[in-house]
């Protein structure tokens, strides 16, 4: 709840205040991570928010936090997942994270192949860029969006395909999507970002 708030919230009116205020803020709050989803989950969110518990939902079904902390070990940590399950894709040439990605391309992970002419031949370097708020993220949220932009290698649209090898890569990767934006609501939450 905003500081200008609070202080009006005194006295024994205070909880009726608070619930409607609360309820005002959940029907007004729009979740632009979770547009694409039924209202019915929008919903379940915007309770969470309203009741000032998304925070202990997140904490509850993501505890940890992981040790990929430099561009060394996530290229490390990618190399990994792509030896595992797509070992006939393209090599990569560069892992790193991006500290301006999610505010100039509005993405979290960006895959690109730079082209570079050397001698007479024309050679493509694969580059995957990861938002550095995956630095301090949930070790399952890092391997979704790095299992995400792999999947790119193979597949470029976001099609039926493209899901269903995210899916092969990182089981349960649909619920981890959700969750992730979910996780992002909650960074733009005032006081939380």
């Amino acid at each position: 709840m905003p500081v200008s708030f609070r202080v009006f919230l005194t006295g024994s009116r205070c909880s009726w205040v608070h619930c409607l205020f609360a309820r005002l803020l959940s029907i007004m709050t729009v979740l632009k991570y979770l547009q694409a989803y039924p209202s019915a989950l929008q919903d379940q969110v915007r309770q969470l928010i309203a009741s000032n518990r998304l925070a202990d939902y997140l904490q509850q079904r993501y505890p940890e936090r992981h040790a990929v902390q430099s561009d060394k070990a996530l290229y490390s940590y990618a190399q990994g997942l792509k030896q595992a399950y797509l070992r006939n894709a393209p090599n990569l040439d560069k892992v790193v994270f991006d500290n301006r990605l999610d505010l100039t391309h509005r993405a979290l992970g960006l895959h690109t192949a730079v082209s570079r002419v050397q001698g007479g031949k024309l050679k493509a370097k694969k580059e995957i860029r990861i938002a550095s708020l995956f630095k301090d993220a949930a070790p399952q949220f890092l391997k979704m969006i790095v299992v995400h932009e792999l999947a790119h290698l193979k597949e470029s649209d976001h099609n039926k395909a493209f899901y269903q090898l995210c899916e092969h890569m990182q089981p349960g990767y649909h619920q981890l999507e959700f969750d992730l934006r979910v996780y992002l609501t909650y960074r733009e939450l005032p006081g939380n970002g």
